[in-house]
């Protein structure tokens, strides 16, 4: 099968851009059935921008008492802790199977 450099349109910024031979190739062997939709720079924000960002929730420490922020929404009748007291419960938890 013969393949040549073929100019798309982006779907998201409306450039022109090449898809080259060789990326059709690369399509062809790998059974991609569609030709790509967004320009290189395009693609590269979409997958920056599809980082997955954690909500933060103020709350105080169980152990401590500090006020910290925590990358999730505490549930009742479940300790938090602050960085510190969690990484020294963790510690704790490690120290009997070091023993062994």
């Amino acid at each position: 099968m013969e393949f040549t450099d073929r100019v798309l349109t982006c779907i998201d910024c409306g450039a022109e851009f090449v898809f080259t031979a060789g990326e059709q190739v690369f399509f062809h062997d790998k059974q991609f059935k569609n030709d790509p939709k967004r320009c290189k720079q395009c693609k590269a924000k979409r997958v920056r921008g599809n980082q997955k960002v954690r909500p933060e929730t103020r709350t105080t420490c169980s152990e401590c008492g500090a006020e910290t922020t925590v990358p999730f929404k505490p549930t009742q009748g479940r300790p938090v802790l602050c960085r510190s007291c969690f990484q020294k419960q963790g510690k704790l938890v490690m120290a009997p199977e070091a023993a062994r």
